[in-house]
């Protein structure tokens, strides 16, 4: 059996990764795996043909400025899909991209499957009907998307969020880095575009938080040297501050609390009990674009789940750094503290059960017969 599968961006690499272990391990003939994603889908038996970290473009001025790239790159997939002849295309998020491959692939008679639904319920609503006639499947990982979906007429299947899985059979493993301080984690996304906007503010902050050891989380799929950039020069050789790479589920269980850009991150956060602040900051045009088109109550995936403020959420103009130090406060406070660990509990209980790949797996499986 043949797959093929397209993530563009860690995390969807990662669930992506885990997807294709259940469809070997439940699969009664073996499947042979193409895929563009990144290191979790290649050590999962994938042959990558494309990296995420070349797909990351994010905003509608960085899309509009990367317009050609993307271009080609769906020219290239489109190639790619019919040479390989799958018997399944799988999508993994990533909408502005995988949506144009659905509606071409179900044209071409291809079985589509859409793992981890595009988040149209924030915006461009209308895109469920495109999604209704463009894919076989859709599995939500969010509680509340279902009864969106049936809003429309439409039925999909919610199978519980993989980071339940990921994180329940995570190994401890030793952080690289030696301290006697507690940690505070900065995990300032993986695209270029977050790390370049949000690092350096989350590092104004070093100076006044001199009894914590603050630990950079980079990313897999960018080099050490560009967090290096952002570092400035009397914090090189700083020993408040550390980096680590492919250890962010290591510095998470040893994190005291931590600064986290909006995404997947802020619920792996949550998950591992860490009190956390988000942060957030894109271009002022992208940024006006957003908030004119978007409408949603928050942007972190724990209040988004939560549908209450569980965390605070700085974003744009109110990501500066008195904003920061206060919100660091409340967190360090142990009231503050106490009352968000409460809080991560309630968010538990609205995640659903565990087995999402597993349950997406046999879904796909079945209707492949």
């Amino acid at each position: 059996m043949k797959v093929y599968l397209i993530s563009g961006e860690a995390s969807g690499d990662l669930h992506a990764s885990n997807l294709l272990k259940s469809l070997q391990s439940l699969s009664q003939e073996p499947i042979e795996a193409r895929a563009w994603g990144g290191a979790e889908l290649e050590r999962a038996g994938a042959h990558v043909v494309k990296h995420y970290k070349d797909l990351a473009f994010m905003g509608f001025i960085e899309v509009a400025l990367n317009i050609r790239t993307i271009l080609r790159n769906i020219k290239f997939c489109k190639a790619d899909i019919e040479q390989f002849e799958p018997d399944a295309l799988i999508l993994v998020d990533y909408p502005g991209f995988n949506l144009r491959i659905a509606e071409w692939a179900k044209a071409k008679g291809i079985k589509v499957f859409y793992y981890i639904s595009p988040q149209i319920w924030a915006w461009k609503s209308s895109r469920v009907h495109k999604i209704a006639r463009s894919t076989d499947r859709v599995f939500s990982i969010l509680p509340f998307e279902r009864a969106f979906y049936q809003k429309f007429g439409y039925d999909i299947s919610f199978v519980g969020h993989p980071l339940l899985d990921v994180i329940q059979d995570y190994v401890p493993a030793p952080l690289d880095i030696t301290t006697d301080k507690k940690i505070i984690a900065l995990l300032p996304g993986s695209r270029k575009q977050e790390i370049s906007k949000i690092l350096p503010k989350m590092l104004q902050v070093l100076s006044d938080y001199t009894e914590f050891h603050f630990v950079i989380a980079a990313a897999p799929g960018q080099q050490l040297s560009y967090y290096n950039q952002f570092i400035p020069a009397e914090l090189q050789s700083n020993k408040q501050l550390s980096i680590v790479q492919g250890q962010t589920y290591p510095l998470l269980q040893q994190a005291h609390i931590a600064l986290v850009a909006s995404g997947t991150a802020t619920l792996e956060t949550a998950l591992f009990d860490v009190p956390q602040v988000v942060c957030y900051e894109t271009s002022r045009i992208s940024y006006a674009i957003a908030k004119r088109l978007v409408k949603i109550k928050y942007i972190s995936l724990v209040n988004l789940i939560a549908d209450a403020p569980m965390v605070d959420e700085l974003i744009q103009e109110n990501f500066n750094t008195p904003s920061l130090k206060a919100s660091l406060e409340a967190i360090l406070a142990p009231s503050g503290r106490a009352n968000m660990l409460k809080d991560y509990q309630k968010l538990r209980q609205l995640l659903g059960h565990s087995g999402a790949s597993n349950k997406t797996a046999q879904e796909i499986l079945q209707m492949l017969k």
